[in-house]
Parts: C-alpha cells; structure tokens; sequence
C-alpha cells in the first residue's frame, strides 16, 4: 500500500473520530454557528501552516476560482448539511448517508465528463444503496438506548440533508480534482476552501435569521472540542484525501476513503458500550464493496 493509499485509508478514520468529536458541540451550538466556528479556527491553522511551507506560492490566479467554488459547494453547503443530519440522526446514521458521495461521484462523472457507466458501477451503486438502506432502516438494536441512536424529527427531512451532504462532497472533490492534479499544494488549497466557507457562514449568520444564531453561550470546552474536531476532520482529513489525489489513483483513494462507516462502528461501540446492530455491520460493508466496484479501475 502506497502513502498515498495510506492517507485516504487515514483520512477515512480520521472522519469517523471526528463524527463522535462533533456530536456534542454540534448539538449545543447548532449545525450553523458550530460550523462556523470550527471553520474558522481551522482557516487560521491552515493559513499559517501554508504561509510557513510556502504553500500560498502553488496557488495561482486561475486556481481560485475553481478552489472558491469548491469550498462553497463542499464544506459551505455539504459540511452545514451534514452536522444538520447529526443533529437529527446521530453520527452512525450521518456517515452511512455521507457515503453515498462515491455512487454520486460515479453519476456526476458520467454526467458532466462523459465517463462511461459500466455494468460493474451500476451493480456498485446499486449495492451501495442497498447497504444505505439496510443501516438506516435496520441499524439498531432495541436495546441501543444511547442518544446517538434516537431520531429527532421526520427520518425523511434527516435522509434529505444526509444525501443534500454527500452530493456536496461529490461536487466540491469533483471541482477540485484538475487543481489538485495540477500541483497545488494540499494545506493552501483546503485554506482557500475553508476561508470561503467561513465567509459564506458568516454574512449567513449575519442576517439575523433566528433559527442558525448559536443555541448557547461560547464556553472555553466547547471552543476546545470545536477547534479539535476542525482540525481532525476540516485539517487533518480533508488535506490528507486531498494528499492521496495528488499521486494516488481517483478509484482507489475514493474507495479507501469511503470506509468510514466501518471505523465508525467500533469507534462508537466503544464511547457508548453499545454493540452496534448486525445490519448496521452488513450496512457499512456492502457501502465499502459497492465503493470498491464503483471505483475499480
């Protein structure tokens, strides 16, 4: 295994350490303003890392524009949507959901760059849902009483912004995969996307729309939790898949980074105590096969 399979293997454990780091903070502030606020204490770690490696110096003019694009689709539209959906749903439920970016992926190549639709990646997506839905439906237990496992609010409203994440995903790598190929370093390119996020959410919150203002008083915990779920997730994640891009192959650092769903699992059955139900395992396995047919070259 490559170092570039390596980082999307890594980055695929990182985001499940980050759904369980996330659930706390997320639900006390709100998805908006706890968005924000991780964005923006990431923005500032990325910055000045780029500006010490010299990474604004990759970042051309014509890069921006696709790298802004990027960000407000993928982390302004995307992220919102996915901390709204764990809010609702919990954090097992939000990364089966966010996983279905690799069949949309696989749909948005066909469509906008005319990549061919082959038998094998219509079985793959076709599995993929299928694992989606056996999670969602059939993923717990009734004896699983942790929090994590409630719905709050119409399971459908949740499986709409769950999806609404994983399409932004889909198109935000799908805008920035020609500027990563062209050599922009990883850490100035997440900083730029990142930063336009964090403006997007900004002039948002400015409106003064009651329903995305913070839900509580900023605490120093909060604060702390908040900056170590952006740097894992937005920081540590985000630029390591971001990494495997630049070497390794699209298929292959597609699948690798979809195993969430499987690390997540273990990851939760040891914060709660609670084994995860047997169809949340069959669920979490048939998105990593239906993953890896999609994206076999």
């Amino acid at each position: 295994m490559s170092i570039y399979e390596l980082a999307a293997l890594g980055a695929a454990l990182t985001w499940a350490v980050t759904g369980i780091v996330s659930a706390g903070p997320s639900a006390a502030l709100g998805a908006v303003a706890f968005n924000r606020l991780r964005m923006a204490l990431v923005f500032v770690m990325l910055a000045i890392t780029a500006a010490l490696t010299g990474g604004w110096q990759t970042i051309g003019t014509a890069n921006l524009a696709p790298l802004v694009l990027s960000g407000l689709i993928g982390i302004f539209l995307g992220d919102t949507a996915l901390f709204l959906t764990m809010n609702r749903l919990g954090p097992r439920r939000t990364n089966i959901l966010f996983s279905c970016n690799a069949p949309m992926a696989a749909i948005l190549g066909w469509l906008v760059l005319g990549e061919a639709i082959t038998t094998q990646k219509l079985a793959g997506i076709a599995v993929v849902f299928t694992g989606v839905l056996l999670a969602i439906v059939f993923g717990k237990r009734p004896s699983q009483m942790h929090q994590w496992e409630a719905v709050r609010g119409p399971l459908a409203v949740g499986v709409a912004l769950g999806l609404t994440a994983a399409l932004g995903q889909a198109i935000g790598s799908l805008i920035a995969r020609p500027v990563m190929e062209a050599g922009v370093d990883p850490i100035a390119a997440s900083a730029v996307r990142v930063g336009t996020s964090v403006l997007a959410l900004s002039l948002l919150i400015a409106t003064g729309w009651q329903a995305i203002q913070a839900k509580t008083a900023l605490t120093l915990r909060l604060v702390f939790v908040t900056g170590v779920s952006g740097m894992l997730g937005l920081g540590v994640g985000m630029t390591l898949v971001l990494f495997a891009l630049v070497g390794g192959k699209v298929g292959i650092v597609a699948t690798l980074s979809a195993t969430t769903p499987a690390f997540i699992l273990p990851v939760m059955w040891m914060r709660t105590g609670e084994r995860p139900a047997a169809m949340a395992w069959l669920g979490a396995a048939l998105v990593i096969a239906g993953s890896a047919l999609i994206f076999a070259s």
